[in-house]
Formats: structure tokens, sequence, C-alpha cells
């Protein structure tokens, strides 16, 4: 029997279950995402930390039952992202607004706040059940002239939403790469103790 894909990760010391549960899953089902859950998707999202309470993340969305705005979304895409997320649920861009709206000075945060938000989304997306997919493999000057974003903003990422499907039927390479392990570097790459390269006491579990 060939289920739908689960792939928890494995980690050297104990975080939520929602966290390990959450990935990138590229198959899905092709069902609806509902305008319920999209609620609570981006209600995840507007409760994100900001520099200033700034709140710069815009988000475009199109649910897969309004097929022209779906199909505008998905032509935003490069054809590799295109061939997985036409079975999404919902996609959407996420939009960063670069300047301060309390000063009018660059927001050079901005992406970091953007990207806080779209995590909290796709946490939301695995506590409901779905999945969120963020991309980079998007047209960022197509996407402004067919979605119509202003100057002082800028496109960040795309994002498929679904409930994830079961691998029967996909072609190899996606299969391939929705069953490869999940990896990660070593703690002791990414963080030090008060200096770059100093060693943290940590004990994994």
């Amino acid at each position: 029997e060939d289920k739908t894909m689960e792939k928890r990760a494995d980690t050297d010391h104990d975080i939520h279950d929602l966290i390990a549960r959450r990935w990138s899953a590229r198959v899905f089902s092709g069902a609806s995402v509902t305008p319920a859950q999209l609620g609570s998707l981006l209600e995840a999202a507007r409760w994100a930390a900001s520099c200033f309470n700034e709140q710069p993340w815009r988000f475009v969305v199109a649910l897969r039952d309004d097929a022209d705005a779906f199909e505008r979304l998905l032509g935003c895409l490069n054809e590799r992202n295109r061939a997985w997320a036409s079975q999404a649920g919902a996609l959407a861009i996420s939009v960063a607004a670069t300047t301060f709206a309390h000063n009018q000075k660059p927001n050079r945060y901005a992406w970091h706040d953007v990207g806080q938000a779209a995590a909290q989304l796709a946490l939301q997306a695995t506590a409901l059940g779905l999945a969120a997919h963020q991309m980079a493999g998007f047209d960022a000057a197509k996407t402004r002239e067919v979605l119509g974003i202003p100057e002082g903003f800028e496109p960040v990422a795309a994002i498929a939403i679904g409930a994830p499907g079961a691998l029967e039927g996909v072609p190899d390479d996606v299969r391939a790469r929705e069953e490869a392990p999940r990896v990660r570097k070593a703690l002791s790459e990414v963080a030090f103790a008060g200096a770059w390269g100093a060693p943290l006491p940590l004990t994994p579990r």
C-alpha cells in the first residue's frame, strides 16, 4: 500500500512534535485548501514577530478552486516546480515591504520577518495536516507584473500548500527526492559559544 509520506526529523535534541513533523513535501493530493484552512494559515503568519512590529509581510494567494488565479500564480513558477506544484491546493507568493512605514527608511529586516511569518504559516499547515513547500524557483519580475505588485514591495518566495499525496505514480525523480532522508548540518557547525567557532557545551539526548 502506497501511503502519504511522513518525514519526521531525526533530531539530536528534543523539539516540539510539530517542528519535527514539518517538511517540504512535493507530492500533493490535488484536494482544495478550504477558505477556513487558508484563514488559519494566514492568521498564524499574521502573529509573527517583526522589527518595530512593522509586519512587512504580504501574501498573494490563489486557491485551487479559483482556476484563473491559480493558473496565474502557477505560471510564475519555473518549469520544474510547476510540474509538481500544479497539484497543490493553493499557491502563494510572499512579499516584503522594503521600507519602514513610520520613517520611510529601508527595512533591512523585512526579509527576515517575512521568513518568520512564512515559517509560522508552515507550522500551522503541519498542524492542519497540510504541507507548505517554500520555493525560490519562480520569476520575480514576471510575478511583479502579473500580480500587480507595486513599487516598495519585493517578491520573496513562492509557496505551494496542500494535503500531501501518495507517491504512487509520481515521476521517479520526484519520488527519489521525497524518499531521500532529511539532513541538517550539525549544531556545532552553526551555533557557537560567545565567539565564532567556539563550541557550545551541548548534551545530545
